[in-house]
C-alpha cells in the first residue's frame, strides 16, 4: 500500500502590483472602501503577453528546483483553472511543453477557486491507484482577463498567480508528510451564484448569498475534513482557506475551530486568484517558515459552481 505527500511547493505572481489608490482612479471606490469590505491592499496583475500556462510553468518551475526534480520525474500534469481562454491544448499540456517535458498525462480542472483543492485529490488517488508515480499539481488563474473594470463589486476583488505542488508516493507507516482523505461536493442548484460567462467572459458574483453559504455552510464540513483526517480543528497547525475575501476568511476560520492555527492571509496582498490561492498562500507560509516541515495543515477550497474540496496535508 501506498500514501501520497506533498515532497515541494512553489509560487509565482506577475511583477505588476495594482493597488487600491490605482483602482480608485479607474471606478468610483476608494482604499478605505475597499480594505473595509473586503481586506485587500493589493494584487498582481499579469500583463497581455503573460498567459496563464505562463504564470502555472513558473511556479511549477521553483516547484520541481525545490524538490531536486527534472521534468522526466514527472509523469502526470493537473492544472486546475478557468481562466484558459484556448480549448486545446489544455493549459497542463502547455505547461508540459514549457518545461520540457517527455510524455506525462495532461489534464485540466475547471472547478474554478475550489480546483486546487479537487486537483490535489485527483492526484492523490491517482498514485494511490497506481496510475501515476508523481504529479505536478498547478493551481493558476488570470482573473484580471475575465474581469469587468467598470463594475467596482469585482473588479476590486481579483488578481493574478499561480502556486503548484509536486505530489509523490510513499510508503504507509514512513511517518512523512501526506495528504489526508478529501471532503468534495457542491451546491449545484446555486451555481448560478459565483460565474464566468459570455462571450467575451466575464467575472460576476451574487456576494451576499456567497457570503451567507460560505460563512454558515461550510465551517461544518471544513470540520468534517479534519475527522477524515483523524484531526481535531484544533490539532491543526495551519488553516489555508480559498483567499476569497477577509470578511470570509476570518469568520470561517474562527467557526472551524482551529484555534491553534496559523490562518492564512495572503488575500490582503494578493487578492482573490481563484485556483491559485491556496496553493499561493501555502508556498508563502513554508517559505516564510511560518509552517514548519510536517505541520498539520488544513486546505479547503470553494466557491464557483458552489463547489468545495478540503484534506488535511503535512507540508513538506
Amino acid at each position: 500500500m501506498t500514501g501520497t505527500r506533498i515532497a515541494a511547493l512553489g509560487h509565482y505572481q506577475p511583477a505588476k502590483v495594482l493597488t487600491n489608490n490605482d483602482l480608485a482612479a479607474l471606478v468610483d471606490t476608494s482604499d478605505e472602501w475597499i480594505s473595509s469590505r473586503v481586506g485587500i491592499r493589493t494584487r498582481h496583475m499579469a500583463g497581455p503577453d503573460e498567459p496563464v500556462d505562463e504564470l502555472a510553468a513558473h511556479a511549477a518551475g521553483k516547484a520541481l528546483a525545490t524538490a531536486g526534480l527534472g521534468p522526466a520525474d514527472i509523469d502526470l500534469v493537473l492544472v486546475a483553472t478557468s481562466t484558459a481562454i484556448d480549448r486545446s491544448p489544455n493549459t497542463a499540456a502547455r505547461v508540459a511543453a514549457r518545461l520540457g517535458m517527455a510524455s506525462p498525462a495532461t489534464m485540466d480542472l475547471n472547478v474554478v477557486c475550489a480546483g486546487f483543492t479537487h486537483a490535489l485529490a485527483t492526484a492523490d488517488h491517482a498514485i494511490r491507484a497506481g496510475g501515476a508515480r508523481r504529479a505536478l499539481v498547478i493551481g493558476a488563474d488570470k482573473m484580471t482577463e475575465v474581469t469587468d473594470w467598470t463594475d467596482r463589486t469585482t473588479c476590486v476583488l481579483v488578481g493574478d498567480g499561480a502556486g503548484a505542488a509536486i505530489v509523490e508516493a510513499v510508503a504507509d507507516g514512513e511517518g512523512a508528510p501526506g495528504i489526508g482523505p478529501v471532503l468534495w461536493g457542491s451546491v449545484p442548484e446555486m451555481g448560478h451564484a459565483v460565474r464566468i460567462e459570455g462571450t467575451p467572459p466575464r467575472f460576476a458574483q451574487e456576494g451576499q448569498s456567497v457570503y451567507r453559504w460560505a460563512t454558515q455552510q461550510l465551517p461544518a464540513l471544513a470540520r468534517q475534513a479534519c475527522e477524515r483526517s483523524g484531526l481535531a480543528p484544533e490539532d491543526l497547525a495551519g488553516v489555508v482557506l480559498h483567499q476569497a475575501n477577509l470578511r470570509i476568511i476570518e469568520p470561517l476560520a474562527a467557526k472551524i475551530g482551529a484555534v491553534n492555527a496559523i490562518v492564512a492571509r495572503d488575500v490582503v496582498e494578493s487578492g482573490n486568484t481563484s485556483a491559485a490561492s491556496i496553493p499561493l498562500a501555502l508556498a508563502k507560509l513554508v517559505e516564510r517558515g511560518e509552517l514548519p516541515s510536517g505541520a498539520p495543515t488544513l486546505l479547503f477550497g470553494f466557491g464557483g459552481n458552489l463547489s468545495y474540496a478540503g484534506q488535511v496535508v503535512r507540508v513538506p
